[in-house]
């Protein structure tokens, strides 16, 4: 923005002719503690974001600090402002802290910086993480307005806001009941309580029905016959026949499910493993395969959810490495995909025709028999089998659940016929569910962007009528200066002498909060 394009009265400065900015200094690793000794500690904008926060940290030997009212901006990534400073803290090198100058509301400066913070975030350099520099945050252009028209652009702001905020509330209320309401219809079919049982509907027929009992045991028929089929398969594609049937002996019979942790089922029902509905459970490569720019989508968990496979964002290995992948794992319609590392217990039925590999954080379930793919993909993101999946996923920094824990993953399994109707109800109820989350969604993002348009309209001087008579922002600036000329400690850009102070200010600013 030019100062031509300003209205009368305004002026474009830069942010260093207004305001004192103090970068943040971390300090020696040994003064932090979490026992609330000395000031509370603020390293960038994940522990002082928008919204005020809940101190974690504190620091008994401030270097930098930031005063009560300071605009406290994240100059690492992600950079941009965050909010104000509401005590007396302890800032390290993620923050700075920017200190108006001569009565300019902090909350003027707060919004001109967030209505360019798009700009801001632009200047951001780094191989690893995004940061600006120091100069860069002094020469940052801000379009100042005469001082009582500051004071009524902000009253202004905080008024349109404060209706804004009220109806992003609401939308965040309804997302939240959306996702409760998800959690209850997943939670309803798999304990049998979404649609009329097969027993019921039998017993009204006057019919015979098959049990799931029954089904069980020509599901595990199938599974063996598949992984046989299978076995030979392999036998055959190296030229030979088996000479008898001691091959046979590898199969490995299923677990059967755990007796607890469920309650009990509808009648017709019974409690059955993973392992037991699925021939064969494996993952992807446990390294990173060679990606080229185009060629077959690799799959990660991050690209799996229960909307669907997000090949957009998927990276791609060649046709050469998928064939060499594929010999490991190779996904074909209707498997279910399940994601074992990363955000982990996320099922998804691959209902794609195209070819794609997965990575080791993505299990492929190949189902064994007579079972609804749909209905396996419901139950196991309902909230049982969710909790079960946590539970058996294991490490910290790089979690992971495995193929020997998810095949025990327990879970009720009505008669086939009852599948069908239960995944077909789940799917009507979620695509409404889907629907209004899309309304919302775009509710929040026009929310958002009009947000951003009421600041831009702000320092753009069309939000608030202009007073002629306001004293105009050239004067205000020429009095900045002139202070500052009495007193050089009190300019934006601090000397190396004043630097070296700051920290014997912020021990005094320490003993004071301590005598309070």
């Amino acid at each position: 923005m030019t100062s031509d394009s300003l209205p009368s009265g305004w002026a474009q400065t830069r942010l260093e002719d207004v305001a004192t900015i103090v970068l943040g200094q971390s300090p020696p690793g040994d003064t932090y503690n979490e026992d609330g000794d000395g000031l509370p500690f603020f390293q960038g904008k994940a522990e002082f974001g928008e919204m005020y926060p809940s101190v974690a940290k504190w620091c008994s030997r401030p270097v930098r600090v930031a005063e009560p009212e300071d605009v406290l901006i994240s100059v690492r990534a992600p950079v941009g402002p965050t909010n104000l400073s509401r005590e007396v803290s302890c800032i390290g090198r993620g923050l700075a802290a920017i200190r108006p100058s001569d009565g300019i509301p902090p909350r003027y400066l707060l919004y001109a910086i967030r209505a360019s913070e798009s700009e801001l975030a632009s200047k951001g350099t780094g191989s690893t993480f995004s940061a600006i520099s120091g100069q860069q945050l002094h020469q940052h252009p801000i379009p100042l307005a005469p001082l009582p028209e500051q004071r009524r652009i902000v009253a202004e702001i905080e008024k349109q806001l404060t209706r804004l905020d009220a109806a992003v509330a609401a939308l965040s209320r309804s997302q939240a009941k959306l996702k409760r309401y998800r959690s209850a219809v997943l939670k309803a079919a798999c304990e049998g309580h979404l649609v009329p049982t097969e027993a019921e509907l039998a017993r009204a027929e006057a019919r015979d029905y098959e049990s799931a009992d029954v089904l069980l045991e020509r599901i595990l028929k199938q599974r063996r016959a598949r992984w046989e089929a299978a076995q030979l398969n392999k036998i055959r594609a190296k030229g030979k026949e088996p000479k008898d049937a001691r091959w046979k002996a590898k199969y490995q019979e299923p677990g059967a499910p755990e007796s607890e942790g469920l309650q009990g089922f509808p009648e017709g029902w019974t409690r059955v493993s993973l392992g037991q509905l699925t021939w064969s459970v494996k993952d992807g490569p446990h390294y990173s395969p060679p990606y080229v720019a185009d060629g077959v989508p690799f799959i990660t968990g991050g690209n799996v959810r229960p909307e669907g496979v997000d090949f957009e964002g998927a990276k791609n290995v060649s046709s050469t490495t998928h064939t060499e992948l594929s010999r490991r794992c190779k996904p074909e319609r209707g498997d279910i995909l399940y994601t074992k590392g990363g955000t982990t217990g996320i099922a998804r039925v691959n209902t794609y025709d195209v070819e794609f590999s997965v990575w080791v954080h993505v299990a492929v379930l190949k189902i064994a028999g007579d079972v609804d793919v749909f209905f396996l993909q419901h139950t196991l993101n309902s909230p049982a089998c969710y909790a079960q999946a946590q539970r058996y996923t294991h490490g910290v920094g790089n979690q992971d659940l495995g193929l020997t824990r998810m095949v025990r993953i327990h879970f009720g399994l009505p008669p086939i016929g009852e599948q069908v109707r239960i995944a077909a109800e789940v799917d009507r109820r979620l695509s409404i569910v889907r629907e209004l989350q899309s309304t919302v969604d775009h509710a929040l993002a026009r929310a958002g962007r009009l947000r951003q348009s009421i600041l831009k309209t702000a320092v753009r001087g069309k939000l608030v009528a202009q007073d002629p008579n306001d004293e105009p922002a050239n004067v205000l600036l020429e009095r900045i200066r002139a202070e500052r000329a009495r007193w050089p400690s009190a300019n934006g850009r601090s000397s190396r002498r004043s630097r070296s102070a700051d920290a014997k200010a912020a021990q005094m600013r320490l003993e004071e909060a301590a005598r309070e």
